[in-house]
């Protein structure tokens, strides 16, 4: 089935809030133990769900493709998630999920899928050293802020896809992203992504245009290290615009969205005027409709890094008084 059409409007309507939706689905069971954990991926990405169609075998792909489906008239890869994240499906493998993201399209093999729920973005902690591997990004606690809540892992989507085709997501080539980035001296680009491994990019993309930066995880993160500039500028009479010169987040993140962090951002006097960029594998007019009514100043599609570079020199240029010291 696909993803009812008559629930976009909603669920971005959840922007606002803080709030989002997230598919959850089982993959079977972890190595040592026959429980079949939950994962979830927002449904912002999923196309349709479908029975297992038939799948074609692909020569020379890798291990972690089973082939290829034709699904009217669109060849879509099939990712074979329960291998990629250790998992054994003692049930199968039988559902498909159609995912759309990161400027891509590839199908995803799951066991089942168990449902769909709506959550807060602050019952999304950050997995970063508190898992194993790189493919989790977050741990969402489906049953609310409660020490016996269920939990979720959250797929990195984005670097399931680099590990299934390295090929196609290599590093920054410093010569595709122009010229020097000329920022304010002293000033610095303040980013936050949950995803490690569009962290790795962003850097190497801020790297080779010669622009310094403070990496942050999340949007609570990135605001919290706001308010330490916005105090420090205080004490020294000085404005936060004299510190960070532009704000580039993503969308989908633990704690605090991206969406919240731009009104954030935009409705206190003392950031206010700071460029405010959404990098994100999030696409579609209704979300970059409301990157426009959270005030952001520019939005990328992840990950091109010479687009990245553009619209950074764009949002700085249109803003006054941004130019070099």
């Amino acid at each position: 089935m696909a993803v009812n059409p008559h629930a976009t409007d909603e669920r971005t309507n959840l922007t606002s809030t803080n709030r989002f939706e997230l598919l959850l689905f089982r993959l079977g069971s972890v190595p040592g133990s026959d429980a079949h954990e939950l994962y979830g991926i927002n449904v912002f990405k999923v196309r349709e769900i479908s029975t297992m169609p038939a799948v074609t075998p692909i020569a020379g792909s890798s291990d972690y493709v089973m082939g290829a489906v034709n699904i009217r008239g669109q060849i879509i890869p099939v990712i074979d998630l329960p291998r990629l994240m250790g998992c054994e499906p003692t049930r199968g493998r039988n559902i498909l999920l159609v995912t759309e993201f990161a400027r891509s399209t590839q199908a995803f093999a799951v066991e089942e899928v168990d449902d769909i729920v709506r959550l807060e973005w602050n019952q999304v902690l950050s997995a970063e050293g508190a898992v194993g591997g790189s493919l989790v990004t977050s741990m969402a606690r489906i049953d609310g802020n409660t020490g016996d809540s269920r939990l979720a892992q959250v797929i990195d989507v984005e670097q399931v896809l680099r590990d299934v085709f390295p090929a196609q997501h290599p590093s920054v080539d410093p010569a595709s992203v122009g010229e020097t980035l000329l920022l304010p001296r002293g000033s610095k680009i303040l980013a936050a992504d949950d995803s490690g491994f569009a962290r790795t990019l962003i850097e190497q993309a801020l790297t080779a245009i010669g622009a310094d930066y403070v990496m942050t995880k999340t949007g609570e993160e990135a605001w919290n290290a706001l308010q330490d500039v916005a105090k420090a500028a205080e004490e020294d009479g000085t404005r936060v615009r004299d510190k960070i010169a532009l704000v580039l987040t993503d969308l989908e993140m633990p704690e605090m969205d991206g969406f919240m962090l731009t009104r954030r951002i935009k409705g206190d006097e003392r950031t206010r005027d700071l460029p405010v960029i959404i990098h994100s594998s999030l696409t579609g007019a209704a979300n970059e409709a409301h990157v426009r009514n959270a005030g952001a100043n520019g939005y990328v599609a992840k990950f091109q890094a010479s687009e990245l570079a553009e619209v950074i020199r764009r949002a700085l240029a249109e803003v006054p008084e941004q130019a070099a010291a």
